[in-house]
């Protein structure tokens, strides 16, 4: 190694160190190595504690027949999703660094490839090389320095999406792009300078086999990935990955366990000790994804299935470390009632009911039963939560053509719209300190009235006063990724779902 410019000498050993150690684990990759034998052996680690991997690499170039460039790689079949958020370290030499994802037909230096990158100097293209020596061609992106860069095989087709983070992907397209079925896929990066080598870190990588074109909802699944995420940087952690599909985890009031359902059942994973147990809900084992803890985080509510009911949702309540005999709250003959938040005295539940041939937004009296209409539409409104202070209703609503985020008093009064473009908002949670908002959002392109399972979706944030939604995370989920209250207590992290073939 000549030169790192703009990084320390301890930097540098600490790297190479690391490099040494991390030979065996890589993350979720296979193995690292020079690519087209550049005359600086680059590197590459995997830091287990924040998920991040960091990546050194020299090579004068990879465009005409020939790259060079170190690669952190494994192999893939079929179709695919990547992400990751990529950080260049050091002031860098030669403004035509390119750091990125690459998948190729094998890996040798002059093989067909399609290459999605970012540039030193903000360059962004989709490239790639059709035939082996053959030379590379590109798609020039309009978006510049971005720091998320995601690539998406679609059969033939490749679909490169960037962004700066927080804001909204830029895409360009690839058609007709032949490769093999199985490709080694990976993130790569190339100093474009012989004498140079240069650093790159990056965060929330994610590697994701999506759901196939035909997949029948409710009846295929995929798996899932329990994350967290630290709200004010955007930072993600995979906390537990497994092949069938978990939904929905609650963040428990003393900040130690998360709740999630999965087959009916309902189970609690221990933030320390990485241990998932069953949580004990007597009879009832046809539960969906609407449970939702109270407020002190001494009640869970959940919605389980009624047998005895034409197996509509039914609301129904126990202790939040579980109880063989729950409480039922709404009446059997009355219409489906999905559970979504508690009044923080836990007097009162709020839930979407199926009454008068519509879905609207219901309170209920525990001691009473007494139900109280709080919405009056033909579209959808759903997802309904008090804010901590009790004075306030959050709610997703489809009223004005797209599904957005609305507010209103506890008596169903002075409802108002808070979020205005062109996505299609779900499940707002305050955060506990009621400074936050934050929901889902789904593409322009779907039903407004669906929260589908497996799309591109973003995690958006607002001040509870309302104001510009900002992204904080790219996912592909949807349905079951953040139905319920799912903040930390002290209102610093989140947790949510993730989806990908397992």
């Amino acid at each position: 190694m000549r030169y790192i410019k703009g990084v320390s000498v301890i930097l540098v050993l600490f790297l190479a160190i690391q490099s040494v150690n991390s030979q065996v684990k890589l993350g979720v990759f296979d193995n690292h190595l020079d690519v087209g034998n550049p005359d600086n052996s680059g590197f590459a680690y995997y830091q287990q504690e924040d998920q991040t991997y960091v990546i050194g690499g020299s090579g004068t170039n990879m465009w005409f027949d020939q790259d060079q460039f170190h690669y952190l790689w494994t192999t893939i079949q079929g179709d695919f999703i990547v992400r990751a958020e990529i950080d260049f370290l050091g002031e860098g030499v030669d403004p035509h660094r390119k750091v990125g994802w690459i998948v190729k037909n094998d890996l040798d230096s002059e093989t067909p490839h399609v290459n999605a990158t970012t540039h030193g100097d903000g360059l962004t293209s989709l490239q790639y090389r059709k035939t082996s020596g053959g030379n590379t061609e590109e798609i020039v992106s309009r978006d510049s320095l971005p720091d998320v860069i995601q690539l998406e095989r679609r059969g033939d087709d490749f679909i490169m999406s960037t962004a700066r983070f927080g804001e909204a992907f830029v895409e360009i397209e690839l058609k007709k792009m032949t490769l093999k079925n199985q490709v080694f896929i990976g993130l790569y990066i190339c100093s474009h300078n012989a004498d140079i080598v240069e650093v790159a870190r990056f965060r929330n990588v994610r590697i994701i086999q999506p759901a196939a074109p035909d997949f029948q909802p409710y009846k295929d699944y995929l798996g899932s990935r329990l994350e967290v995420m630290e709200v004010a940087t955007g930072h993600r952690k995979v906390l537990y990955s497994t092949a069938n599909s978990i939904q929905a985890p609650n963040w428990t009031a003393d900040g130690k366990q998360l709740i999630y359902n999965s087959g009916g059942r309902l189970f609690q994973f221990d933030l320390k000790e990485g241990i998932i147990s069953p949580v004990n809900t007597g009879f009832a084992i046809n539960n969906n994804n609407d449970h939702v803890l109270s407020f002190d985080g001494r009640l869970l509510g959940i919605s389980n299935h009624n047998p005895n009911d034409n197996n509509n949702s039914t609301i129904y309540y126990l202790p939040s470390e579980g109880d063989s005999s729950p409480v039922a709250v709404t009446k059997p003959g009355v219409g489906a009632s999905y559970l979504h938040g508690w009044s923080p005295d836990n007097k009162e539940m709020l839930f979407t009911g199926n009454r008068k041939g519509q879905y609207d937004i219901y309170s209920i009296d525990l001691n009473t039963g007494n139900e109280k209409q709080l919405t009056n539409k033909k579209t959808l409104d759903d997802g309904s939560e008090y804010s901590p202070d009790g004075k306030h209703i959050l709610f997703n609503s489809a009223r004005t053509g797209k599904m957005k985020i609305w507010r209103m008093d506890p008596e169903g009064e002075n409802q108002t719209q808070l979020t205005f473009d062109e996505y299609n908002d779900w499940f707002p949670h305050v955060s506990p300190d009621q400074k936050w908002i934050v929901f889902i959002s789904f593409p322009k392109d779907i039903d407004p009235n669906d929260h589908p399972f497996y799309k591109h979706c973003v995690l958006r944030i607002i001040p509870f006063e309302g104001g510009t939604p900002k992204i904080i995370g790219y996912l592909y989920g949807g349905q079951g990724s953040i139905n319920v209250p799912s903040w930390s207590p002290d209102s610093n992290f989140i947790s949510f779902v993730t989806n990908t073939k397992l």
